[in-house]
């Protein structure tokens, strides 16, 4: 379906928001926020009806709908101030306006876009390819330009490490240096569709490095950003500021790549493109949503058989069918899992995704330790990976070191600290806490997750077991609750099975919790 609202148009087709041709970059949340308002055009929507709508039910804090909404009106051009396009009913909710000229249309996809007509670059079958030109020193000092030049390289040797991303070598990017570079004709001579630009500042007592993330076929700006450390120690800088720059960048230019793969009709996908369209859906976590990544990823291997990361796709998808229970036959999905994962592990060996899906293939199948083996391993091929990180912490909790994982999960929340699995590292701190005994803390870290945008069963009950133990009865029996309505089958069993805890005193504790709350054993 399509709406038209103001300027706006809502493709909920192809998951495009659009003002004048032009897509608007939306997260999926903030996506469904907008097309609920849209669907109820005029109407006052409440927010019980945003939380079954958008949040499928989950426990939502108000802040984090508060959150939701801002997004969305920054989206559509709006602010809480004026409220020109989402207004705020007090007490009763939030209403989708409509300019006097323009009633609330919906109409059916009537044809697929002439892909004759489609901009060349949308569909061009390759993979994102990036320069990074030298930092622009604001001054005349010649330590600055040299540290400019080092930072640059440093970004271009970390992101080096991205198989999936083709990064243009310093011999070719550093010729275009300037205030007065064409960036267009420096895209098209180094034949890149992504330029990272910047700054370089001496302030004081630190170092000031601001950086731009340009899509130079569409001059959209994707990403900016600010970046400071103290000058004491020049070689710690080049390396800190290269680290945070190329971690910073590998996510927004995923995104926007998924975002842009949405706006291909599917007929007209490459394996790459296709493959990000699974990124997409699969970072919902909804059995629907993981279906279709799953159909994404086989398109991506079919059209490509040698591409590792689809192969790693579906691995993971198949993950989230065990672990989350979206099929019965687990048992057939473990098998698919280390399958696919030995697949993409034959193709590219080097790639941090592929290691770390070799490493939950293992975890599914109860071995830890080989599991931990191999997402450590990933994270060598990429120190700032923020999701192997979190799952190394995850696991090495599992085995009853609470404190040192804490302090990793707190690495991967800094490294990506609007991943769309936010909610399962707080809940790995809410665990980082049960092993020590701390179930005060860890219901406090149990309902942020909870809290949070696709929290799933196993989540609810962590909040629920946490809050049982702490006596918060009724708090608990409401996690229990949302636990089974996300998967009626859920049992004690579930939970063993997937976090084995060393700790048989702990173990017993949780399993006694959740008999409390009236979960069965299982099998």
């Amino acid at each position: 379906m399509q709406y038209r609202f103001n300027a706006f148009e809502l493709d909920t087709d192809n998951f495009v928001l659009s003002v004048g041709n032009r897509p608007v970059h939306v997260e999926p949340m903030v996506f469904d926020l907008i097309r609920c308002l849209a669907e109820h055009a005029g109407s006052v929507v409440s927010k019980e009806q945003l939380i079954e709508k958008v949040w499928k039910r989950s426990v939502v804090s108000d802040a984090t709908i508060a959150s939701c909404v801002k997004a969305a009106r920054r989206a559509l051009g709006d602010d809480g101030g004026a409220q020109t396009c989402i207004r705020t009913l007090r007490g009763r909710g939030f209403q989708l306006k409509l300019t006097p000229h323009n009633a609330p249309a919906a109409r059916s996809m009537q044809s697929e876009p002439d892909p004759a007509s489609a901009d060349p670059v949308e569909l061009a079958a390759s993979r994102p390819r990036i320069a990074v030109l030298p930092l622009q020193p604001m001054t005349a000092e010649p330590r600055l330009a040299l540290l400019g030049d080092a930072v640059a390289q440093e970004v271009i040797l970390e992101l080096s490490r991205l198989h999936w991303l083709f990064v243009i070598s310093r011999g070719s990017s550093f010729k275009f240096r300037g205030a007065d570079i064409d960036l267009a004709e420096a895209a098209r001579v180094l034949g890149v569709t992504f330029l990272l630009t910047g700054t370089i500042v001496e302030r004081g007592t630190e170092i000031v490095v601001d950086v731009e993330l340009c899509h130079v076929g569409q001059a959209q700006v994707v990403w900016a950003e600010r970046f400071s450390l103290p000058t004491r120690d020049l070689m710690h800088v080049r390396a800190s500021l290269a680290g945070q720059i190329a971690t910073a960048l590998e996510p927004r230019i995923q995104s926007f790549e998924a975002t842009r793969a949405i706006r291909i009709p599917t007929e007209h996908l490459d394996a790459w493109s296709a493959y990000h369209r699974g990124l997409w859906h699969m970072y919902r976590f909804t059995a629907q949503d993981n279906e279709q990544a799953a159909r994404m990823f086989g398109q991506a291997a079919k059209l490509d058989p040698a591409f590792a990361r689809a192969h790693a796709g579906l691995s993971f998808t198949h993950f989230q069918n065990a672990f989350l229970g979206f099929t019965r036959n687990s048992d057939e999905e473990v098998r698919r899992v280390r399958r696919h994962a030995e697949r993409s592990l034959e193709l590219d060996p080097l790639d941090p995704f592929v290691n770390l899906t070799m490493g939950r293939s293992e975890w599914l199948s109860g071995q830890p330790e080989t599991a931990l083996s191999w997402i450590d391993r990933a994270i060598s091929l990429n120190p700032n990976y923020a999701f192997a990180i979190y799952n190394s912490a995850l696991i090495g909790t599992l085995f009853g070191d609470g404190e040192a994982n804490d302090e990793k999960v707190v690495r991967a929340i800094e490294l990506s600290p609007i991943d769309p699995l936010n909610y399962a590292m707080l809940a790995t701190r809410a665990l980082t806490r049960s092993v020590r005994g701390n179930h005060e803390e860890a219901a406090l870290w149990a309902d942020r997750a909870a809290q949070s945008p696709n929290a799933h069963a196993q989540i609810f009950a962590i909040a629920a077991f946490a809050n049982e133990l702490i006596g918060e009865r009724e708090k608990a029996m409401a996690y229990a609750r949302h636990t089974r309505s996300l998967n009626p089958r859920y049992s004690i069993a579930d939970f063993t099975t997937t976090f084995t805890f060393r700790d048989p005193a702990l173990l017993g504790t949780i399993r006694a919790a959740l008999t409390r709350l009236g979960f069965a054993m299982g099998s």
